[in-house]
């Protein structure tokens, strides 16, 4: 199964008289932003898809866990 495309906007940052240091840090809060840090480290390693299924398992198992702790307060 070929893996999905995923259509971006190019991001832009401008850099101003504030400096480099500053429009590094945006650039990374834009990428943070539009999810494609999460998407590159999602895609750095195989996953098999019984393992895939475990771990989404267990991290709905978790959010379960805090909603009702948090209910409970």
């Amino acid at each position: 199964m070929p893996s999905q495309a995923i259509q971006c906007n190019p991001l832009e940052v401008t850099v101003g008289d504030k400096g480099i240091e500053r429009a590094i840090k945006h650039l990374k809060r834009k990428m943070a932003a539009e999810g494609i840090l999460r998407e590159l480290k999602r895609r750095r390693h195989y996953m098999k898809p019984s393992v895939k299924r475990r771990k989404k398992a267990s991290e709905a198992a978790r959010r379960r866990r805090k909603r009702s702790k948090i209910e409970m307060i």
